[in-house]
């Protein structure tokens, strides 16, 4: 599959992309004879991990960490499950601060819509 047939897949830039191979947050991509990427399964399911990693807020430090462990093979099982651990920890608090947010934002929004009806802007 091409880099362009990739792209269409999915919401990403061949910069991306090509960005993403030369620093390691996906592994190296089979090129043709001819150096043209060459996208097969198992380099489409490390476009879609990234892509999701990425989207969830994963630095992309803990990304190449994550594809330099995987690389190193078995006797890394471990380090890579804490680092996604890690990950859904950062994942979970940016939620957490997201909801207290939210909360926030209707307790004022509730405010309003009552001072609208009120003619009253009371915070108490």
């Amino acid at each position: 599959m091409t880099i362009n047939e990739v792209c269409e897949m999915f919401p990403i830039s061949k910069d991306t992309l090509r960005y993403y191979e030369r620093i390691g947050v996906i592994p190296e991509v089979h090129r043709t004879a001819g150096g043209i990427h060459d996208y097969n399964e198992s380099d489409i399911s490390w476009v879609q991990h990234a892509i999701c990693m990425r989207e969830a807020g994963v630095p992309i430090e803990m990304l190449i960490e994550y594809v330099k462990l995987y690389q190193q093979g078995d006797d890394t099982i471990s380090a890579r499950g804490n680092l996604l651990k890690e990950a859904r920890e950062e994942l979970l608090e940016a939620r957490r601060k997201n909801d207290r947010a939210l909360e926030k934002l209707n307790y004022k929004i509730g405010k309003y819509e009552e001072a609208e009806k009120t003619g009253v802007l009371n915070w108490d």
